[in-house]
């Protein structure tokens, strides 16, 4: 099937990069109804633009943006001026981009002053919808571009509005998170097989008892270290893999690990 090459309206957002996260917040935003024929998917990779085609029968999948009034910029960061610039002569009067490291001064820089901005970072659980974001609006934004943003990004999860100046560590601890989350997940793998388990078998039993801890946390957020206390009897199996943990500075390596993130993407900032 050809990837359309029809001219977006006027009326429609363009979501421009049409990779993981694109096409997420896409299906996103068509699951909780909005217009297929009100989006547009721009996209420089021919053969992602089938993919995509194929994907959204009833949607735009275009090259580049050509007339649009509202965009999401889902690029990779030393794309971002370029996309935000292409977005601005679209006719885009206001922006969401979801670029790491990318700061609301450097994107109004891009697409000018009378562009409304939002900045904002989801993590890869947007594919599935349950994405958890964070968003810091530019100062021109009206209460309208806040709930339009919002509504927009809950399509994929949930949302909370943060301080700028909190965005980089929002990244590095649940931007990244997902990361930490799947190397824990490649440990127990390695463990288990360890212990005789098959690979198959191995993942399989990792997989529920993350989804399970999961949701026990997620009914109890604030009491991770109660639910923990719960399972770890005194002088138990798992006192003892706890204080295995313990001995070998874990808990300090995954403080360590939010700090690089949240480093790196004050140094995407910077650049």
């Amino acid at each position: 099937m050809k990837a359309s090459t029809s001219t977006p309206s006027p009326s429609r957002l363009a979501i421009i990069g049409g990779g993981n996260m694109g096409a997420a917040l896409a299906e996103g935003l068509l699951r909780a109804g909005h217009e297929a024929k009100a989006l547009v998917i721009c996209e420089t990779s021919e053969r992602r633009r089938e993919d995509l085609a194929k994907s959204f029968p009833d949607v735009a999948i275009v090259q580049h943006a050509e007339t649009c009034s509202e965009a999401i910029i889902a690029v990779k960061p030393s794309d971002v001026a370029g996309a935000c610039k292409s977005a601005a002569a679209a006719g885009a009067q206001r922006i969401v981009s979801i670029a790491a490291g990318v700061r609301i001064s450097a994107l109004r820089s891009a697409c000018g002053d009378a562009v409304r901005i939002v900045r904002a970072m989801p993590n890869t659980p947007a594919t599935v919808g349950l994405s958890a974001t964070a968003v810091s609006l530019s100062e021109n934004c009206s209460d309208g571009d806040r709930v339009w943003a919002i509504d927009m990004l809950s399509s994929v999860g949930s949302v909370v509005e943060i301080p700028e100046e909190m965005m980089d560590s929002f990244t590095g601890l649940v931007g990244s998170g997902p990361a930490y989350v799947f190397y824990i997940a490649e440990a127990l793998r390695e463990a288990a097989m360890a212990e005789g388990f098959d690979q198959r078998t191995s993942s399989e039993l990792i997989a529920k008892m993350l989804t399970g801890s999961a949701a026990l946390l997620a009914r109890e957020p604030e009491k991770a270290a109660e639910l923990r206390a719960r399972v770890t009897s005194p002088n138990g199996t798992t006192a003892a893999g706890v204080a295995a943990l313990d001995e070998r500075q874990v808990r300090e390596a995954f403080v360590a690990a939010v700090q690089a993130a949240s480093r790196r993407s004050r140094e995407l900032g910077d650049a």
